[in-house]
Parts: C-alpha cells; structure tokens; sequence
C-alpha cells in the first residue's frame, strides 16, 4: 500500500527522487526510536519484567505517568513534569497506536525531512510535536489523565506536508465506500482529514481516548511553520511521473486509543 515518490515536485519546484533510509535517516530513526521504546515498555507486553495481569496494568500506569504529560502536573510547574513534552512523543499506549503513528510519519515524514534537511526537520518534529501537547495540557489544565503519543509531531508533518507539496497525490481510504482506495491531491485529503479531527475535538469527552484538539494544533502549527519558512518559494504541483502516497483513512486520527492513559 505504500507508494514510492519518483518525480513529486514540491514548492521548491525540483524533482524529489524516490525516498530511501539513506535521504530520510531521521524520520526512519525517529520510527525505530519509538518501536524499540515501545517494545521495551510495558505496553507491548513483550517485557516480561513488567509481569502479568494487574500487575502489568499498574506498571502500566506508572510507565505512562512517569513518561507521558499530565496536564495538571505540567501546568503548575512540576520539575518532573518539565521533560513530559519530550519523552512522550516516543511512548506509546498499544501496538494499534504505534503502528497507526509509524505508517503516518513513513508515508509523510521522508519527503518533509528532504526538503527542510535533517537538522531542521528534528527540531521541527521534536518543536511542534512539544508545542501540540502544551496546547492540549493548556486546553485541559485540571486534568489528570496521561498524555502519550507522536500524534501532535505527526500532525505538524502533514501540515508542512499540505504546504510543501499540496498537488502530491494521495491514497487514501474510505469506509463508508468498502475501504476503496482513492487519489486525491493533498491540497483534498489532509484538510478533509484535520476537519474530521476538529469535529471530533469539540466532541471530545473527558478520559482515556485520542487527544484530538493535539492533531489539530500540531496541524496548525507544521501548516504555519512551513507558510512562514518557505512562503516566498513558488507552488509547483505534484508531476504526472510521481506515484502516490498513502495517506490517512478519511474517518480517524493517526493513532490509537490506549488504555489506561490519554493518548495523543
């Protein structure tokens, strides 16, 4: 399902070769980071360390306490909490939320890191995704729920993604049409996609579940950071030789909903 990009002409208007590990190494390193942390926790499920039963569920909630934002500790000014924002973009709550996360940031990431570079596109990933779940904890300030998850850094890729390359065709796939796989240009897709997220922010109810309004602010801020960086280089829609890439279901967010914690 996952498409190569040929010959997808970005903003810069030059021909982006197929990605490979060697043109993305941070965005294939960031995916490998957040697998190993994610199989050494203990929401695999593979550490036998962490135990079995409700013992595992208690490390559980400690694990994502101990490394996830909560938003009522971060707001107050905890000196534990002050890293939150940092080491929760590479925790994760259950494999559906991992694998979601990954298959966004390989499909998205590779050509957003080769036009900003490696160096730019870290602190990006790592700024925006920190800025996302501050603007969730702030939106949420009495809240004790943990907050875990790459889906704001995420986010931001697919809005500098939008800008970048809004002509880049995407795949994507909709339920209420049996799951058939359809293109559409990203200019299409992704507002389709974080118009769904907004909708679903206002609706979100209190507790465990995705932290949508961190989509939506992650979106924001990758969307603005791009206008700003790159906003004097001319749009040059996507070529007729580049292939497409697989972009998100038309109906969720680029995560999963674990348990117990919030995930973002």
């Amino acid at each position: 399902m996952i498409g190569k990009w040929s010959a997808a002409r970005g903003r810069a208007g030059r021909e982006r070769p197929a990605q490979s590990a060697q043109s993305a190494p941070v965005t294939y390193g960031l995916i490998v980071a957040c697998s190993l942390v994610f199989v050494a926790g203990p929401a695999s499920g593979l550490n036998p360390s962490y135990g079995t039963g409700d013992g595992l569920l208690a490390a559980q909630r400690s694990y994502f306490r101990r490394w996830g934002v909560v938003p009522a500790e971060l707001l107050t000014g905890d000196p534990g909490a002050l890293l939150t924002p940092v080491t929760a973009l590479f925790v994760h709550g259950t494999w559906l939320h991992l694998l979601g996360n990954m298959l966004f940031l390989y499909v998205f990431g590779a050509m957003a890191e080769e036009r900003m570079g490696r160096l730019q596109f870290i602190l990006f990933y790592v700024g925006c995704g920190c800025l996302a779940l501050v603007g969730f904890a702030a939106a949420n300030a009495g809240s004790s729920q943990t907050l875990v998850g790459a889906s704001g850094a995420i986010s931001a890729v697919l809005g500098a993604f939008l800008y970048l390359f809004p002509g880049a065709r995407v795949t994507s796939l909709f339920p209420f049409l049996f799951f058939l796989p359809l293109r559409f240009p990203a200019w299409v897709t992704l507002p389709f996609w974080v118009a769904l997220q907004w909708v679903a922010a206002g609706r979100e109810a209190r507790g465990p579940g995705v932290a949508y309004l961190a989509h939506v602010v992650g979106f924001g801020l990758g969307f603005a950071y791009a206008w700003v960086r790159y906003g004097r280089e001319p749009a040059v829609p996507a070529g007729p030789g580049g292939e497409p890439a697989d972009g998100p279901p038309a109906d969720g967010p680029p995560a999963g909903r674990p348990r117990p914690g919030e995930a973002e």
